[in-house]
């Protein structure tokens, strides 16, 4: 994929994933027409700003909207060759206590981000998903699930429309803003490090991982693939151990609508599921492409019947070693144990 002389749009441009993308346009295609950094939050445009100022490049646009507000999605939109949807109300309990704000964002948001791209000559739209849309057990989790499956069947409307829809899905990102690792970090200070439950896993996959993931789908995808890499788990005791070895683990019990496991592929999920090697794509189960031909495109191999990829059940696991040297590569160059 070349993204010179084209122009992008990231919703929810100033998170953790969206800064990611800026840096790997910037190094990668330094010739891009257009960069968008779409989102609400003015203090964190203003800082992004600084790190990368549009006077310097003079590519780069910082603008202010929210995916609730459909007429100016619209605006922006105008002109923007590629989508990336990273905009999202994210925090587990606080999406339970704030229900409806939550709908109106993830839900009612990806449904703006569609019609939006429909109506302004949009070619590719990349949604990014959870881990806890499989299976959900959470408000936030069932509003990522509805947004999926807004973006697959965004597909069965385009018409005569180019576009093409894609969702990639994946586990908790290392070092994210809210995350685990950098909260156990600073904990970790306080000599105390709490602990949900000590059987408690999750999937990991790196900040630069994730965007060569969407990168991946950006190039790749036929329109309506639910994109799932194959990444390995971590303990949340092994995460604990890691970071503070010496600090007290102290178990204080899940918080509303955590789950101990996270799963990206349920066994329902398995009929219409492939392992295409790097990734394994979830294809809708009423696709608007030949099955054959995508098969003989990717060497695509149909998973067995009743498959899961489960963060419990997973066959790759990091070590507290390997967690350590991954904090330091990833999370914090200065990282050392408490």
């Amino acid at each position: 994929m070349d993204l010179n002389n084209k122009s992008i749009l990231i919703t929810g441009g100033t998170g953790s994933l969206g800064k990611q993308l800026t840096k790997t346009i910037i190094d990668r295609w330094p010739n891009f027409k257009r960069l968008v950094i779409f989102s609400r939050d003015e203090q964190k445009q203003f800082q992004m700003n600084q790190e990368y100022p549009d006077t310097v490049y003079k590519n780069i646009r910082y603008f202010i909207g929210d995916v609730r507000d459909f007429e100016r999605l619209k605006k922006a939109f105008k002109g923007i060759d590629l989508v990336i949807h990273a905009a999202a109300m994210k925090h587990v309990h606080i999406a339970e206590y704030n229900p409806m704000e939550c709908v109106m964002t993830n839900v009612m948001g990806a449904e703006n981000v569609i019609n939006a791209a429909l109506e302004s000559g949009v070619e590719n739209v990349v949604a990014l998903s959870t881990d806890k849309a499989a299976a959900p057990i959470n408000l936030y989790g069932a509003t990522k699930l509805c947004s999926d499956k807004l973006f697959v069947a965004a597909n069965n409307i385009k018409g005569l429309n180019k576009i093409k829809f894609s969702v990639v899905r994946y586990g908790n990102v290392m070092g994210s803003n809210g995350s685990v690792i950098p909260f156990f970090i600073n904990k970790a200070k306080s000599g105390v490090l709490p602990i949900t439950d000590a059987t408690m896993t999750r999937f990991n996959i790196s900040l630069q991982d994730g965007v060569e993931m969407v990168l991946d789908a950006a190039d790749t995808a036929w329109g309506g693939e639910i994109f799932v890499p194959k990444i390995p788990s971590y303990k949340i005791t092994d995460v604990a151990k890691a970071i503070g070895p010496n600090c007290k683990h102290e178990i204080v019990g899940i918080r509303p609508g955590e789950k101990i496991h996270e799963e990206m592929i349920t066994s329902s999920d398995s009929f219409t599921t492939y392992d295409l090697g790097k990734y394994y794509a979830i294809l809708p189960q009423v696709p608007n492409f030949n099955i054959k031909d995508y098969i003989k495109q990717f060497n695509a191999k149909k998973v067995t019947l009743g498959f899961q990829y489960n963060s419990g059940t997973n066959t790759e696991w990091n070590s507290v070693e390997e967690l350590r040297d991954l904090i330091v590569k990833h999370v914090d160059e200065n990282f050392k144990p408490v």
